[in-house]
């Protein structure tokens, strides 16, 4: 750990211990941060609906097993990268809270991961759709 010395570390000692308990605690944090996510990112509003559309689509086309392989790793990508990039938007808000250039170009990098994220979501999308849509 940065900036610890050895004895500040965790040990075999001071170590925390497995529990159940505290394994349901992380994924209550985990969920009450896709709960933030969801109430103040308007994209993430965005990526739901097309989540939805993209599954109905799935559903009604009877989308085989291999396909919906791709799909679900399309939606996962995109869902990871608009969690990073609210993840990193809100830390450099509380680290910069007034504008700054090099925070304005971060979030545009990190805002950047979602769009080639959702991209190429789409080109999934095309790529598992049309043959189901041609026939």
């Amino acid at each position: 750990m940065a900036g610890l010395t050895p004895d500040e570390g965790p040990t075999k000692r001071n170590a925390p211990v497995f529990s159940i308990s505290a394994r349901l605690k992380s994924f209550s944090h985990a969920l009450s941060g896709l709960g933030l996510m969801l109430r103040s990112q308007h994209n993430a509003w965005i990526h739901l609906l097309a989540t939805a559309m993209v599954v109905a689509a799935g559903l009604w086309l009877k989308v085989g097993p291999q396909d919906w392989r791709w799909i679900v790793l399309a939606i996962a990508l995109v869902w990871v990268a608009e969690t990073v990039n609210t993840a990193f938007e809100h830390l450099c808000d509380v680290v910069q809270p007034d504008f700054h250039v090099a925070v304005k170009a971060a979030k545009d990098v990190a805002a950047g991961a979602v769009l080639i994220a959702a991209l190429a979501a789409a080109a999934i999308g095309v790529l598992v759709f049309l043959p189901y849509l041609s026939t």
